[in-house]
Order: structure tokens, then sequence, then C-alpha cells
């Protein structure tokens, strides 16, 4: 309850001059705040709204506060988290005691602005702003998700979730529908499903210590009901009576999709568990979410923790100059002086990559590769004993779930449905591929002989510095003479023309804003891509981050919008990944709402505001990631668990690879790859070079994607055999057939291994799926090499069949309605020249 003084005090406040004024509201909660005597006013900020007498002041506040509410509200929930919804609360009065002077047009009130003012006088309103992580809106107010929110927002979430479930799991026998059960169900845990995707993703690309503690309170909470889904046995019970209706039974099509891979989803996660069995799962579900979240933090820190000053030039002798701009840290703040010129180089794939390719003194090579190999082993961040803990766990789940090891448990629904299909499926390739590849290791050996005059194994911080001599002297290709050809802004220009044209898509880029979490202070970038949006510009999470809308070429209609964030940060997990944000729905015009997506990489930064210039392996990860999206985009089921890439996990790579391909082709190349400067193409001789080097140690590459998927496979199928045995003795001597033999030997990648381990799920027992998707798009590329790398009708065809599918249908069925046949296996060994 708001005494007089107090409520005259805030009116007061929030009417002054309008510079200061959210400075001004700040003030008038701490008055309510300190006037304790006769305000009521409760721990979280909740303002009784007892009826405010005085309309002259009422109307003067809502002359001036309510429209500017939005300029306001950021700056007051980062510091008030709670008060500004009460507040709505309280305007919302004003609005109902300044009726009557309205009505009677009183002399000094001035006239109000119509109600309800748009978005702020509405339940969800008041929600949104007291919670932000909540809001529905389609463009996302990042400035407003403070860490602050997380626990309060996620908290609320779940008990919304939990209510809507529980209406759910207790519909009555006779209102029994498809819409009652299955869509209610999806219903009920959208909101959150978006507010945690936020959080995490979040955690991705802004990993402070104060989020992630926020985080990692909630990641337990967030798992818990998650698993209390699936293993409620009422809702189960409900599921299953709706499963043998007359109106289940007559479903068909993607509802009929929908209902199978529902009640699959719950029976795969132990829906039919009773007693102590439902209880451990519930346990070993919450442990593999926060030692997997313990994991990759590890990964994380340890990478970030490791960094290299370099004073003497003569250790950078081979460098090429791109590398050194970047590690040039002369005339920053890291350095003593300018007199003295030092490097810095970091664990962060563009620093320390070039150092292992290109650097001429082996002690900086190998100190270099020493920290990275140590990443993950060594004490604070040694994840030794949780990559076993994990594996433990994932072993007990998978037998309380039924299945005899935990990659049963997770290839029964795809593509490979066995552990034993995925292993014959590694081993058939690496015998296929093993003269080849020990080929390769001993003419590698050779021609470090030939140049050194040492014979025997390199040691495991030479072999990317002979490959690269290697392939200089037998291709004549320097891959840093590509650089030029390849700013980031042209590939991903061309890259958008290109399948724009392909997939009737035409995709526009709009201006961004950031606000800085420090200071609070705004700033805008203009678009600079070649298709610029004339719409408000849109708020991003990072200055460097881009925003993009595509439209249907042939209708118009907005199908979905992405962000890019493309450079490393002390704050962002390493690698390259797209993920998704929002998935639109169908509308009742045939049309869907739009999706939203983002792309995230770790790409060499420009040098001194300059454009970064990619290597080539960082355009082909670039379209890689824009396959997966648009996976995503150009979805077109009705549901929101089947839609995008909510696929077979051995599918899903599928458009991913595809669109690399595309970077290897000479008449496409030619429409994204020009001169940073010149605007010239990539010249006949390069080209040309690149094309004649694109199987360059191809078995060797390929056996190093199967040794991962191999002890991937290996740790979850044959754990008994295998636990407590040394790691680094593992790789080094039971994979030994899939590795080159070493002069050294290696620390084992399972300490590493986010793909694997830094999830619940994730890649676990699916590493293979790497494989077993590039055999299938190498496939599927031949149909483009036959009728035209820009064949539209080709590219249309490809669009409706596979990437707007989703999971509406099994992926067997969309790759043969494609391609018209079963999936050729030797389409890939043929392309690498592996044959």
């Amino acid at each position: 309850m708001l005494s007089g003084a107090a409520r005259t005090s805030l009116i007061r406040a929030t009417t002054r001059s309008l510079p200061g004024l959210g400075h001004r509201l700040i003030q008038g909660v701490r008055i309510l705040a300190a006037d304790a005597t006769h305000a009521k006013v409760a721990h979280d900020g909740e303002i009784s709204t007892k009826p405010v007498r005085d309309v002259h002041l009422c109307a003067r506040w809502q002359q001036h506060l309510i429209p500017r509410w939005d300029t306001l509200c950021a700056n007051l929930t980062l510091e008030y988290p709670g008060v500004a919804a009460r507040l709505l609360l309280v305007i919302e009065h004003v609005r109902k005691v300044t009726a009557p002077a309205r009505k009677t047009k009183a002399k000094h009130a001035p006239q109000a602005p119509p109600f309800p003012l748009p978005g702020w006088h509405t339940a969800a309103s008041c929600r949104a702003m007291a919670h932000p992580f909540l809001a529905q809106d389609f463009l996302i107010s990042w400035s407003k998700l403070a860490t602050s929110h997380i626990e309060a927002d996620i908290s609320r979430a779940l008990d919304n979730a939990a209510q809507a479930v529980e209406a759910v799991a207790t519909t009555a026998r006779e209102k029994l529908s498809f819409a009652s059960t299955v869509l209610a169900l999806e219903d009920a845990t959208r909101e959150l499903n978006h507010a945690w995707g936020k959080v995490e993703h979040l955690n991705s690309v802004c990993n402070t210590p104060a989020f992630r503690e926020s985080y990692s309170r909630m990641l337990p909470r967030v798992s818990a009901f998650s698993t209390s889904v699936t293993l409620n046995p009422r809702l189960w019970g409900t599921l299953k009576a709706f499963a043998d209706t007359p109106e289940a039974a007559a479903l068909s099509g993607t509802a009929r999709r929908m209902l199978d891979e529902t009640l699959a989803d719950f029976a795969e996660n132990g829906a039919e568990l009773q007693g102590q069995d439902r209880t451990r799962l519930e346990q070993i579900n919450a442990s593999l979410a926060t030692l997997t979240q313990k994991y990759s933090e590890n990964v994380l820190d340890a990478t970030n923790a490791w960094t290299k000053t370099v004073t003497d030039p003569a250790l950078l002798n081979g460098l090429p100059p791109n590398a050194l701009a970047a590690a040039n840290t002369t005339h920053s703040e890291n350095t003593q002086s300018e007199k003295q010129p030092a490097w810095r180089f970091t664990l962060h794939a563009p620093s320390i990559t070039p150092v292992l390719q290109y650097a001429n003194s082996e002690a900086f090579r190998r100190e270099c590769w020493e920290a990275l190999a140590r990443v993950g082993a060594d004490a604070p961040w040694d994840n030794t004993e949780i990559a076993w803990q994990i594996l433990k766990l994932r072993q007990e789940k998978a037998r309380l779930l039924g299945k005899n090891c935990f990659a049963d448990h997770t290839t029964a629904r795809r593509m490979v449905r066995t552990s034993a299909n995925a292993l014959r499926f590694t081993e058939d390739m690496h015998q296929r591929i093993s003269t080849h590849f020990a080929r390769e290791t001993a003419e590698l050996e050779a021609f470090r002989a030939t140049h050194t005059g040492l014979n025997g194994h390199l040691a495991p911080w030479e072999t990317a510095y002979w490959a690269e001599k290697q392939r200089r002297e037998k291709y004549d290709l320097d891959h840093e003479a590509l650089r030029p050809y390849l700013p980031i802004g042209g590939v991903i220009d061309g890259m958008f023309a290109l399948f724009g044209k392909l997939f009737g898509i035409r995709i526009t880029q709009r201006d961004i804003t950031h606000t800085d979490p420090t200071t609070h202070v705004t700033t805008t970038r203009h678009a600079t891509a070649a298709q610029r949006s004339d719409n408000e510009p849109v708020e991003v999470w990072h200055p460097e981050v881009n925003f993009y809308e595509v439209h249907d070429t042939a209708k118009g209609h907005h199908l979905g919008s992405f962000y890019t964030d493309w450079h490393p940060r002390a704050t962002k997990r390493g690698g390259a990944w797209m993920n998704f944000l929002h998935t639109g729905h169908r509308l009742n015009d045939g049309t869907s709402t739009p999706h939203l997506g983002l792309m995230c990489g770790n790409f060499t930064p420009g040098i001194a505001g300059a454009e970064p210039l990619l290597s080539h392996d960082e355009a082909l990860t670039i379209f890689h990631e824009f396959g997966h999206l648009l996976h995503h985009i150009l979805s077109e089921v009705p549901y929101e668990s089947l839609a995008g890439t909510r696929v077979a996990w051995d599918f899903v790579e599928l458009p991913s690879q595809l669109l690399e391909n595309w970077c290897w082709q000479r008449e496409s190349l030619a429409l994204f790859a020009r001169h940073h400067l010149t605007h010239q193409p990539i010249p006949d001789n390069l080209l040309g070079k690149l094309i004649r080097a694109a199987n360059y140690r191809a078995a060797t590459a390929t056996m190093r994607q199967l040794a991962l998927g191999k002890l991937d496979l290996e740790l979850h199928t044959h754990l008994e055999q295998l636990q407590g045995c040394d790691l680094d003795t593992l790789w080094n001597d039971t994979f030994a057939s899939y590795q080159p033999p070493l002069a050294a030997p290696v620390p084992s990648i399972a300490r590493r291994f986010t793909h694997i381990f830094g999830e619940p799920t994730g890649y676990a027992a699916g590493y293979y799926s790497y494989k077993w998707a590039e055999v299938l798009e190498a496939d599927v590329f031949t149909r483009f090499q036959k009728e035209g790398l820009f064949n539209e009708t080709t590219g249309r065809e490809l669009r409706e069949k596979i990437l707007s599918k989703g999971n509406a249908e099994a992926p067997e069925k969309l790759f043969h309605d494609f391609m018209g046949r079963a999936p050729d296996p030797e389409a890939l060994l043929r392309r690498e020249g592996l044959t």
C-alpha cells in the first residue's frame, strides 16, 4: 500500500525533465522502498495499487512516463528486477483513475493517450517486463536478458510448464484428442524451451563467471523437469489412451508421424520404468547435465588459461603476414612498450593453427602443440575422471532402458539402427582406405627425410607443418594466397546469392544495435551486405553480430531470420555451430510464421579494423553451417517437434556437408571468391591448384574422422572392457591402425572431446554420423554434377523433398524421394579418389 508521501514522490520523480527520466524513475522506486512506515513493498518489489486520488498528477505521469516506458525499462530492470512489472500495474490503475478526467476534460488535465498502449497494458507485457527471458517477441531484446533474471525467469517457466503438463496428464478420457494431448503437450513446454534456449545460447557466447553461476544453478532443475515429463505415469497413460482411440487410428501423414514420434520419445526416455528404476533415471539425468556442463567449462577455461607472448622475431619465421598481424600486440595495452615488439598467441584456432602449419621453429610449434594437447588433461581442469563418470552413467542409463550399451540406446531410432551397424560402417571404411592412408603417411615421412635427412616417424607437432610444405611442393599451392580472395563479406554475399537463386529465396541484412552491459550505451552499426533491408535496426548480443532476413522469392513472405557471430573471444566457446531460437508454425492460409536461427564460428578476425580474410577451410565452415541453417529456415513442417534440424542424428549433417561442395567448384567459386581490393576472381592458375589439391591427403583426413568415431563407439559400446584403462594408452595403442605412427605419444582427445562429452547426449555414440552423412551428401551432389551446379529445378526439388521436410518422414524415404533410389556407398570414396 502506498502512502500519500511515497506516491507523490514517485509521481513527481517521473514527471520531471525528460533528460535523465530513467534515473528519476529509479529514484522514485528508492523512495518507495525507503518509505517503509507508510508503503507496503514486498521483498520482490511488489507494490500495492491503492487508489491514487491526485488525478492531475496521475495524468501528468501518464502523459510523460507511459509513452517513454520502453526506453526506461532496460535500465530499470537491470537494477530492480521485478519492480518494473509491478509499476505497470500502477500505471494501469492510473489509466482507470484518469478516465473520469478525460470524460470531464478537466482544465488542467492533459489529454491522455489512447489505451491500451501497444504491448504494455496486458498480463503478458507485465510478465515480459518482469521476466524478459519469457518474452515471446520474435526479435529478442538481448540487453534485457540480464544474468539477474535467469533464476526467476526459468523458475517461473518451470512452474508454468509443470502446470500445463499436469493439465494434459489429467485430461478427461472423453475429451482425448490429438489437440488436447499431443499438441497440448508440445504447447506446454514451449515457453520453457524458448526461454532456456536463450540462456543456453548466452552461455555459449557470453560465458561470464556470474552467468555461469546462475546457469549452473538452474541446469539441474531444467534437466530434472525434462526427465519428469517423460517419466510422468499419468501423462504416459493419457498419451497411450489417446493412441488407442479411433481418432488416433485415423491419423495420417505428418500428424501420424507426430504421434508415433511422441510415443517413441517417451518410451526411449523411460516412460515404462517404475519405482526405484524411475527414481534412478532421474538422478542419472541430473548428474549427466551437471557433469557435461563441468566438462565443457573445463575445456573453455583451460583453453583461455594459456597464452604465449613472443618477443623474439626469429621464432616467427615462416608465419604468414595475416597470422603475424593478428598476433601483433605492440600497440595494445598488453605489451610493455612500443619499443619492444610482441606477438601474443592463444589456443583458439585462428591463433594456433598457423603456428602448427607454418612456423619454422620446431621448439615453438612443440610448445604450442603440447599446450593444445593438454587441454582438459591438467589440474584444475582435468576431465579424466569426469569423462569416466559420464560414460558410467550413460551405460547405467542404457541398462535401465533395456539396452546393452549406450550406443544401442542412441542408435535405435537413427538410420544406422544399432551400434553394431555403426561399428561395421566405421570398420569397413577403415579397411577400404587403409592402403591409401599408409601410402600418404609413408610419402610424408619420405618428404621430410628428403628435406632434412631425418628418417622415421614424424612428431605430432611436425605433421601439419610438413604436410603444408608437401602440398606446396606437390601442387604449388599456398593456401594463404587464397585469403585475399575470401573476404568474409564477399564470401557471405556470394553464398547468399548462389543458394538464394538455387533454392528460391532472398536474403537481406538489417542494421543492428548493441547495448553495452556495463555502460548501457547503445551503438548502431549499418548493414554492409549487397542486399540490405530498410527495416528498423535489430538488437544483438555483441557488437560484431549481424542479422539477416530470408524471404521466399516467389511468394514474398518472410521465411525466417538469423544472427551470425563469427570471431573468437574469451567468453565464447570454441568451434562452429548452428542453433535455433524460434521455430515457426503453420497458419490457416498455408503460410508459416518465420523461424529464427543463428550461426557461430571462431574465424580469423580482421586486422586493425580491416575486413577479415578467410582461409578456404573457414569458408567451407560457413557454407557448412549455412546448410544447417537452411534446414531450419526452410522447414515447412506444421509441428515444432518435427521441424527443421530435429531429424535423425546421422541424417542431420547431410544439408551442411552438401553445401561444402560448392566451395570446390570452379563455376561457383567465381561467384563468391573475389579479391577484397580489386574484386577480381581467383586467377585460373591458383584456382586450378586448389581444385587439383582437393583430395590431398584425403585418406588421412578421413581416417582422422574414423578414429574419432571409433573411439566414441568403443567407449559407448564396450565400456566394461575399457573401464579404468589409461586414456592415453587407449588412444595411442588400441586405435593405432586409425592413426599415423608418430615419434611421440599423443594425449587422448577424450579429455577435450566436447562433441561427445559436452552434453548429456549430443554426438555421444553419434560421431560416426559425420562420415555416414558424408556418404549421403556425396551421393546427393552427383545430381547437381549431372544436372548443373545452378540448376534451379534441382535446387527447388532439394528444398521441397529434404530441406523443408524436417522429420515429417523417415530419412530413408526423404533420400529416396530425392534420388529415386537407396544411397550409393561408393559415392564418397569415388569423390575423394579412394576407390
